[in-house]
């Protein structure tokens, strides 16, 4: 039985998602950046993470030639920033308020993180194409991330300290 793409859609559209903008500078010095939901990590050693991007994107190319890339985890006041990144406007880093950060990468100073990476290798993903970064350095802040969950943003609401689960310890969860 054959899935509908409307179908897996509107499945897909149930799974929360972090919301990043991911940015690179290709060599003839241009800035490129896309909005991506499809970002996770991939492997502890090494530490790699993947990030996909529609072969149709503007910005595929930039992103499959160039050697180095920043993943910007956006904060939670930053779904207008999402927005930009979403629009097909070739000039979006250039009008965004990213400045240069790690590696000289675009990047934005309120992130929930950022992770810069060099490419790893980038892989058929159907439509899309799967690029996985070898994470060379991080930085982390301290603003709650942003998500994307049924076509809209939200912000996932943090434990308590008191209940954050610490290494060697055990929570228990009442219902």
């Amino acid at each position: 039985m054959a899935v509908s793409p409307e179908s897996f859609t509107r499945a897909m559209s149930r799974v929360p998602a972090p919301v990043t903008v991911v940015t690179t500078i290709t060599p003839d010095g241009r800035s490129w950046g896309f909005t991506a939901s499809s970002f996770c990590s991939l492997s502890l050693d090494p530490p790699l993470v993947l990030i996909c991007l529609a072969r149709n994107a503007h910005a595929h190319s930039a992103f499959t030639l160039t050697e180095t890339f920043l993943v910007n985890v956006l904060a939670a006041e930053h779904s207008s920033v999402a927005m930009h990144f979403a629009a097909h406007d070739r000039r979006k880093v250039a009008t965004s308020g990213f400045i240069p950060s790690e590696n000289g990468l675009p990047g934005l100073p309120e992130a929930t993180a950022r992770l810069v990476c060099s490419k790893h290798s980038v892989l058929d993903g159907g439509d899309h194409s799967i690029i996985v970064g070898l994470v060379e350095g991080t930085h982390v802040g301290d603003r709650p991330p942003l998500s994307y969950c049924d076509r809209g943003f939200a912000t996932p609401v943090p434990r308590p300290p008191s209940t954050r689960e610490v290494p060697g310890t055990r929570v228990t969860r009442t219902p």
